[in-house]
């Protein structure tokens, strides 16, 4: 249940509350602060026929997929990070069973740029000479109101808006309210959650408002686009978190081995997912002596003044 005096919630109510059957759920974090253990409690409760929206789709949307709950995905880029495929969603595209909608990095953006500000459509000039317009009929060109540089009617790719349902961000740290400061690459998260109607921020840890204030700058999603704030140490792994944690580079390449074979990934989802409860018990199982392999060391940022009135 929501916390009284702020937004606080379990994973496991978050996911239950937020997160339905045949939803667009919107999955960002861009290379760090990946929600994967959020995608781990969608399969523990049996969500179906998502629609998953997600820059790149790696590991944890091929858990999805093999996990049953996505019925469509619209993205960018699709691969287990320098490591090999996803042998999951390569499978179900090949054999017709996964709706796959496919935009450019900036593409989806754009998507998320419009979604956030309620636009009809977003302008982009990087499909052309591309491809992808001839399999995606959702990119278009449209006749600008504005005269060319020949002086002539100019006519642009656009792309439509992207509202998901619910979008669910990873990020270093959060107040009781929802403020989430975000640092290293940060991404697409804030326009993701904009353009969301609920969102879900996970967080390595809540921290005291006063932590929040002293850095104001360094909030990238406000409590006031903020629905469910959920504290999850780890809760990236296998990818990293800036000044947390590592990248696990051994899972990943363990991944491309684990998804090849369908009877393992089954196997491995009931005993590493369905089987652990929780992501607290995904760390037990995944142990101490690998966690601390993932240890990082210090570097910090120089202060800075933000000036009082004397």
């Amino acid at each position: 249940m929501q916390n009284p005096v702020g937004k606080t919630m379990t994973m496991r109510d978050a996911i239950a509350a937020f997160v339905a059957d045949g939803a667009t759920v919107a999955l960002e974090g861009f290379t760090h602060l990946i929600p994967t253990a959020a995608g781990h409690e969608i399969i523990r409760q049996g969500r179906t026929d998502l629609t998953i929206a997600r820059m790149t789709a790696d590991v944890v949307t091929d858990q999805l997929i093999a996990g049953g709950c996505v019925r469509r995905l619209v993205s960018s880029f699709v691969g287990n990070s320098t490591a090999g495929s996803l042998g999951e969603l390569r499978r179900r595209v090949e054999a017709g069973q996964l709706e796959f909608e496919e935009y450019s990095h900036y593409g989806m953006i754009c998507r998320y740029l419009a979604g956030a500000q309620r636009l009809p459509f977003y302008p982009l000039r990087s499909y052309g000479g591309s491809d992808l317009p001839a399999v995606n009929p959702a990119i278009r060109k449209v006749a600008s109101p504005y005269p060319g540089p020949d002086g002539g009617v100019e006519r642009i790719y656009v792309v439509p808006p992207l509202n998901p349902d619910v979008t669910i961000v990873h990020a270093q740290r959060a107040d009781r309210a929802g403020n989430t400061q975000i640092w290293g690459l940060t991404g697409i998260q804030a326009e993701a959650v904009y353009a969301a109607k609920t969102a879900i921020v996970v967080v390595e840890e809540i921290v005291p408002d006063e932590v929040i204030r002293s850095d104001p700058n360094r909030t990238v999603i406000p409590a006031h686009a903020v629905d469910a704030v959920v504290e999850c140490p780890g809760g990236a792994h296998p990818a990293f978190a800036q000044g947390y944690y590592d990248r696990d580079g051994a899972f990943y390449r363990d991944w491309s081995r684990i998804s090849k074979d369908p009877d393992r990934l089954r196997r491995w989802l009931d005993e590493w997912v369905r089987g652990t409860g929780d992501h607290a018990g995904y760390l037990a199982k995944l142990g101490d002596e690998r966690w601390a392999r993932l240890a990082v060391g210090e570097a910090w940022s120089e202060p800075v003044n933000y000036g009082r009135r004397l």
